[in-house]
């Protein structure tokens, strides 16, 4: 048997979903994807194999990782708690103290009989733990459209299908309640709440999580809550609010499953501490999956530089203040940019949209120019099927000005470069090589052109 051949054979069908998937790792266009197109070395820009552009000169403004990074006194908390002793044994599910600050700090409730906080492999392990408990074949969950890269993947992964309501304009680039409660059909088991959305960065209102937990109330369906990106408000106006939150006798939340992490708050990604919260008979069926398949708790030394850095308010305030910088610096560079613009202002964290379908080329080409000029993007293909070739989602996290200052030289060059057509045939070829639907009809509308 050939690779091919042998995939059919030995593959679970769970495997079989992701193999060419549009959403699958590796099967969207990344700047990954760029670096082959334009010939550069892989050990360059990605030494040692991280995930992160880290090369001379390059700047990461694609994968979500907090650039700014980690708060000195979560450093120093790892390294206090590095001993023999407690390297040498299984560590707790959850720090007692770490547990009751992550429930009243990430999810604005306290715990108790009906509300607990359990450990997890960053936010990441947090959205497949939820997956595996509460989906299963012929589920339908409600996602959006755009939406982060593994929440559509890995639910189909278990068996569900997808019902996608698409973002834009008309809603807000947000969950509509009323357009919720009209996809809601007999099958529907989950409806995942993004609060704030990634890839816009905006929040929904008070009213409308109650609107959307009532109806998952009177339907029975669960909600899957991830609030990843609520640490750094962006907009000063704004305010995020955790649905865990809203808990009261007339309004109880027992329905939900909430999830955040260290990586994108506090700029630790390499320690892999998340955390699912809920009510601890529906974080039961959690526990179980989650020992039988890793069987081991989150790192023990990150929870105490989690602890330390949850409770380090300077940084927080000193980051928020880079983050909102960043914006204004990328609002502007927008705005001298001919035929580019933002979808929506990102309200919390870091993460943000352009749409650059005014300049009569794909968000593929650009993306490879922009690496050409060191500046790492990823493309809208990865996060859905709306804005597939027209988004370019930028982490606007970096500490150094000079990151926005490239991009304001990058951008136009790069689109002057894209809109020669000296790049079409190497991002056609990458989707050929990937055969997706999604893929396929980006291939039929770039040979169009």
């Amino acid at each position: 048997m050939n690779i091919a051949e042998m995939q059919d054979k030995f593959f679970s069908k769970r495997a079989k979903t992701l193999l060419h998937h549009p959403q699958g790792m590796g099967n969207y266009f990344t700047f990954k994807s760029a670096i082959d197109i334009l010939g550069l070395n892989w050990d360059d820009l990605l030494p040692n194999g991280v995930y992160n552009v880290t090369g001379d000169g390059y700047y990461d403004m694609g994968y979500m990782a907090n650039h700014i990074g980690p708060p000195d006194s979560a450093i120093k908390a790892f390294k206090e708690h590095a001993t023999r002793a407690e390297m040498a044994v299984y560590p707790p599910d959850c720090l007692p103290e770490l547990k009751a600050l992550v429930a009243e700090h990430k999810f604005g409730r306290k715990l108790g009989p009906d509300f607990t906080v359990m450990g997890v492999e960053g936010a990441q392990g947090g959205i497949g733990y939820t997956y595996m408990t509460y989906l299963g074949e012929g589920d339908e969950v409600i996602v959006t459209d755009p939406a982060y890269f593994h929440f559509v993947p890995a639910a189909e992964a278990c068996g569900a299908s997808v019902k996608a309501i698409k973002l834009g304009k008309h809603n807000g680039y947000k969950l509509d309640p009323k357009e919720v409660e009209a996809a809601i059909t007999p099958k529907t088991k989950m409806i995942v709440v993004c609060d704030p959305i990634n890839p816009f960065g905006v929040v929904a209102t008070k009213e409308e999580l109650l609107a959307i937990a009532d109806i998952a109330r009177k339907n029975n369906i669960v909600i899957f809550n991830n609030v990843t990106h609520n640490t750094h408000q962006t907009d000063p106006s704004a305010k995020q609010i955790p649905m865990a939150s809203l808990h009261t006798p007339e309004t109880p939340m027992d329905h939900v499953i909430s999830v955040s992490g260290i990586s994108k708050g506090y700029g630790m990604p390499a320690l892999r501490v998340g955390f699912m919260a809920g009510h601890p008979g529906l974080l039961r069926g959690t526990f179980l999956i989650k020992m039988e398949i890793t069987k081991i708790h989150i790192n023990y030394e990150g929870q105490y530089a989690a602890l330390a850095a949850m409770q380090d308010h300077d940084y927080i305030e000193k980051s928020t203040e880079i983050i909102r910088r960043n914006y204004k610096h990328i609002e502007e560079t927008v705005a001298k940019t001919d035929g580019v613009t933002i979808p929506v202002k990102p309200q919390y964290g870091f993460c943000m949209i352009i749409d650059i379908s005014g300049t009569g080329v794909s968000a593929q080409e650009i993306s490879t120019a922009l690496l050409k000029y060191k500046i790492a993007t990823i493309t809208g293909d990865g996060l859905g099927d709306v804005g597939a070739t027209e988004y370019i989602r930028l982490n606007y996290s970096h500490p150094d000005i000079k990151c926005f200052e490239l991009f304001r030289e990058a951008l136009p060059k790069a689109i002057k470069d894209a809109q020669t057509g000296m790049y079409k045939d190497g991002v056609i070829k990458f989707f050929e090589g990937i055969g997706s639907d999604r893929g396929n009809e980006i291939v039929k509308q770039l040979k169009a052109k």
